[in-house]
C-alpha cells in the first residue's frame, strides 16, 4: 500500500511538472506571437514612413514649383516693363526725328549748282517766257524770291516781281527737280517801243549764289519793254491765275 502511495505521488509529480513546462510553452508562444505581433507594427510603421517622406516631397516641390513660377512671372513682367520703355523709348526717338527732318533748313541753291534755261510761250503776240532753274547739285536746296533778271544793262534795272506770285511755302529742291518762273516781257502792241536782246542774266541774290547767263531761245532775239516786263517768283510749278500776269 505504501509502494502504491509512493508511485502516485511521484506521478503527480511528474503531471505537475509537465503540466508547468507546458505553460512555460505557452508563456513562451504567447511571447513570441507577441513579438511577431511588434515586429509587424514596425515593418507597417515603417512603411509609412516613406508615404509620409514622399508627401513631404511633392509639398517641397509645390512649393519650388510655385516659386519659380513667380519668379518666372516676375522675369516677363520686367521683360514686358523693359519692351515697353524701348518702345516708348523708339517712338520717342522717332518723333525726335520728324521734328528734326521738319525743323531742318535745306542749304540755298546756287548758280553753280543749278542749270536754268528758258522757253518762249507759244504762239502770238509771244510776250512771255517761262524760266527753269533745275537742280544739278546732287542734294536739296532752297529757291528763295525771285529771279533778279538783267535784260538790259544795269542801269535800266532788274525787272519787277509780282506779289501774288509769291508762294506760300519754301521751294525745295530734289535733286533733278526744277523750280519755275513766269517772265512777261512785253504787251506784245505794235506801237509798243521795245528794245531786242539776245541773252540776259539770272542772279540769285537773296541767295549769294552767283549768276547764270541765260540765252534767247529764239535766234531773232527776244523783244522787251522796260515799261511793262514783270517776272513772277519761283514756284515748284507754274500755277494758273497767280502766274498770269
Amino acid at each position: 500500500m505504501r509502494a502504491y502511495r509512493n508511485r502516485t505521488a511521484v506521478l503527480v509529480s511528474a503531471a505537475t511538472a509537465a503540466l508547468a513546462l507546458s505553460l512555460t510553452a505557452c508563456n513562451g508562444d504567447d511571447g513570441g506571437t507577441k513579438s511577431a505581433g511588434t515586429t509587424d507594427g514596425s515593418a507597417a510603421s515603417a512603411a509609412t514612413a516613406p508615404v509620409a517622406k514622399s508627401t513631404d516631397t511633392n509639398q517641397d516641390g509645390a512649393e519650388q514649383s510655385g516659386d519659380q513660377g513667380a519668379a518666372k512671372q516676375g522675369s516677363e513682367g520686367q521683360g514686358g516693363e523693359a519692351q515697353g520703355t524701348a518702345k516708348q523709348s523708339g517712338g520717342t526717338n522717332q518723333t525726335k526725328q520728324r521734328e528734326s527732318s521738319t525743323t531742318d533748313k535745306a542749304p540755298l541753291c546756287t548758280a553753280k549748282g543749278l542749270t536754268i534755261t528758258a522757253e518762249r510761250q507759244d504762239g502770238p503776240p509771244y510776250t512771255h517766257l517761262t524760266l527753269s532753274a533745275k537742280n544739278t547739285s546732287g542734294a536739296s536746296c532752297e529757291m528763295k524770291e525771285y529771279p533778279h533778271i538783267h535784260f538790259l544793262d544795269n542801269a535800266r534795272g532788274i525787272v519787277p516781281p509780282v506779289a501774288k506770285s509769291k508762294p506760300a511755302s519754301p521751294v525745295i529742291l530734289a535733286p533733278g527737280q526744277s523750280a519755275y518762273a513766269a517772265v512777261r516781257m512785253s504787251e506784245g502792241g505794235r506801237k509798243e517801243n521795245t528794245e531786242t536782246v539776245k541773252e540776259f542774266t539770272v542772279t540769285l541774290k537773296a541767295n549769294g549764289g552767283g549768276m547764270a547767263v541765260v540765252k534767247s531761245p529764239v535766234a531773232e532775239g527776244l523783244s522787251v519793254n522796260p515799261q511793262k516786263w514783270a517776272t513772277g517768283y519761283w514756284t515748284p510749278q507754274l500755277r494758273n491765275g497767280a502766274d498770269e500776269f
